[in-house]
């Protein structure tokens, strides 16, 4: 969930030879604040959720690839990139609410979401919150899986964050940061493998008002034992939603070991790991991520959700019995009843 990149140039093969120029920032007020967004292309809608810390720059090189098919949307979340910094509820339900809205300004009803990280959760909560309005799910590296994440971000929840945050900004840090971030990948260090997106942190956090919105966002999600909400508990729910989870088998944020746990427990769902890859495979591996997405959504029907099945669902609530999980999922689903996403 520490999304804050430097973007890669991508080859003469990779999604912008493919698609032209990405799209520059349009605006909507929603709700008396400013939400900035890109939108590109026709077709059916795939909506990119970016993660904590990031924005709609993260999937900037992928966009004109994407919207040879598809009219795409990526929105800079509240708090994030172009978009206002209000003192609100960001948390991940609240998230879910503000991307109908600007859905619904945008005339779109209905999309594929594609989430990376904290906008996997958000992606995951919206479905959940607006079944009839998801087509398919891209889980992307996403959080609200298992507990674990990594320790830096349990640090930066903790009191006196803010300070710790002030401190990058002061001169020579971002040099020291920056060597220490480079002996990592140096030693071919899992976390070294998003060296240039966590070396982008120092620069992603430039006032007070940008700090403190990470902190509100970061503590909605993990605390000092990791992360908070989950979505373990209403992954059932996922039965006729086609579903894809796209992971890094490096990645030192949300362990790939997730992504297996998330796989069992979602019925029907897909399963695409990145070797070598970080917490950012769509970095790693744009033209991988892209053709598995193009694939995805051009051999899939878009989930058709009724009250009744929703009901239905519902009633019948989570299998008691998992025969075909590990001991390990079983536990986490035992733990989520405890810690719910809502």
């Amino acid at each position: 969930m520490f999304d804050v990149s430097m973007r890669r140039p991508l080859g003469a093969a990779g999604p912008r030879a493919a698609g032209g120029r990405e799209p520059a920032l349009e605006y909507r007020v929603v709700h008396g604040h400013r939400r900035a967004f890109r939108r590109a292309g026709q077709g059916p809608a795939l909506v990119l959720v970016h993660g904590i810390g990031d924005s709609s720059a993260t999937w900037a090189e992928l966009i004109p690839g994407l919207a040879r098919t598809h009219t795409v949307v990526a929105p800079d979340l509240l708090g994030h990139g172009a978009s206002d910094r209000p003192r609100a509820d960001y948390s991940v339900a609240a998230y879910a609410n503000g991307l109908r809205d600007l859905l619904t300004t945008l005339g779109i009803e209905s999309a594929t979401l594609v989430g990376h990280s904290l906008g996997g959760g958000v992606a995951m909560q919206f479905a959940y919150q607006f079944p009839e309005r998801t087509e398919r799910l891209v889980l992307v590296s996403a959080g609200g899986v298992g507990r674990e994440v990594t320790p830096a971000l349990r640090l930066v929840s903790l009191p006196g964050a803010h300070l710790a945050l002030s401190a990058l900004r002061l001169p020579g840090m971002r040099t020291q940061v920056g060597l220490a971030i480079g002996l990592m990948k140096l030693l071919d260090t899992d976390l070294g493998q998003d060296a240039p997106d966590l070396l982008h942190l120092v620069d992603a956090l430039p006032d007070a008002t940008s700090r403190d919105v990470f902190v509100r966002t970061l503590r909605a999600v993990v605390d000092w034992r990791g992360q908070v909400v989950t979505m373990l508990d209403r992954c059932y729910l996922t039965a006729g939603m086609p579903t894809m989870l796209l992971w890094g088998d490096r990645d030192s944020v949300v362990p790939v070991r997730h992504a297996h746990r998330a796989h069992e427990a979602m019925p029907g769902s897909r399963l695409e790991i990145f070797e070598g890859a970080g917490h950012f495979p769509f970095h790693t591996d744009p033209a991988r991520f892209l053709a598995l997405v193009e694939e995805f959504t051009r051999t899939t029907a878009p989930a058709d959700w009724s009250r009744d099945h929703w009901r239905r669902l519902l009633r019948e609530g989570r299998p008691r019995a998992h025969p075909d999980l590990p001991e390990a999922a079983v536990r986490e689903l035992r733990e989520a009843s405890r810690r719910s996403a809502t």
